[in-house]
């Protein structure tokens, strides 16, 4: 997938943790999939219809009455959905917070090589300096990130590389995402 796809992804905080929740087999149904993810029911709600405008779930009609609608992923969720699963999967404890902010992991792609501040921000269009900022210090924080300063550029430059976590997470999604 393009990396403006998977930054529209992740854009939402619960898309991740449903994604995961649906390929690992919790049924399509809203209090399961809210009982898996433990999101509330409105951000829960605002990432379904999310995923379902990006065309990676769609909605099963339902069965019984009254009507108990029911979602399922599409072929391109399906991809989405493994990938978020080895995600969630390979995130410590205390960490949920940080993969269900918007920047964190799309950051985590374009590292897949020490970067500038600057480079990264090139390869994430969107993501504003602040943004970039904010959420490389909550990974540093983690120590998912490592930042390591350039004296020999004048003036000095930073330079980040995902580590540890960050490093999983980054070779997990890196087959799934292209920089077209």
């Amino acid at each position: 997938m393009d990396i403006k796809l998977f930054v529209n992804i992740t854009s939402r905080a619960w898309s991740l943790p449903i994604l995961s929740s649906m390929f690992n087999g919790v049924p399509g149904r809203q209090a399961a999939l809210i009982a898996a993810t433990g999101a509330g029911r409105t951000a829960f709600a605002q990432s379904l219809t999310h995923l379902v405008e990006l065309g990676l779930m769609e909605r099963n009609p339902g069965y019984g009455h009254p009507l108990r609608p029911e979602f399922r992923l599409t072929a391109m969720g399906q991809e989405a959905a493994e990938m978020a699963s080895q995600i969630v999967q390979n995130i410590g404890s205390g960490d949920e917070k940080l993969i269900r902010k918007t920047w964190t992991v799309p950051i985590l792609v374009t590292l897949q090589q020490p970067l500038h501040f600057n480079e990264i921000g090139r390869r994430l269009v969107t993501v504003t300096d602040r943004a970039l900022s904010q959420s490389l210090r909550s990974m540093e924080d983690r120590s998912w990130v490592e930042r390591q300063v350039d004296d020999s550029a004048r003036p000095p430059r930073s330079i980040y590389g995902a580590v540890n976590a960050g490093q999983v997470l980054s070779d997990i999604a890196r087959p799934y995402v292209s920089f077209g």
